[in-house]
């Protein structure tokens, strides 16, 4: 995945090295760099020297894996993957069972138990933290 934005973002400099700043190259930036904010992997006003700069690293830390385990759903990205193929993990309600997808900074505070999984009840013995019910 990587490898692909900083391919894209090599052929984007090309293009715009060669003057050719149409409308269409200068989209296909802005879409790129959109597409890498809405992931929390660039900051605001990011140049495409800056997806040049992303390291693996930085991908690994927007998989749900990972987040299931910095926010304490899990005590280890082991016992989190196995949530999360178990389908335990929701994103907004629904559930989500793959372990690498991506989290928008949008959907990060919405990563809960799934409402039908037993880990959403408060006191079972997996669960890491207490868990609010919705009312």
């Amino acid at each position: 995945m990587l490898r692909n934005y900083r391919r894209n973002a090599r052929e984007l400099m090309a293009h715009l090295a060669r003057d050719e700043e149409n409308a269409a190259v200068l989209r296909e930036v802005e879409q790129l760099i959109q597409r890498l904010i809405r992931y929390g992997l660039v900051g605001e006003g990011a140049t495409l020297n800056d997806i040049l700069s992303l390291t693996v690293e930085d991908f690994l830390e927007r998989r749900l894996q990972t987040q299931v385990f910095r926010q304490g759903l899990a005590s280890s990205f082991k016992q989190a993957r196995q949530f999360i193929v178990h389908g335990h993990i929701a994103i907004k309600g629904q559930r989500v069972n793959v372990p690498s997808y991506l989290v928008p900074l949008d959907a990060e505070m919405e990563i809960s138990y799934y409402s039908s999984s037993p880990l959403a009840t408060t006191g079972h013995p997996a669960t890491t933290r207490k868990v609010i019910k919705e009312a």
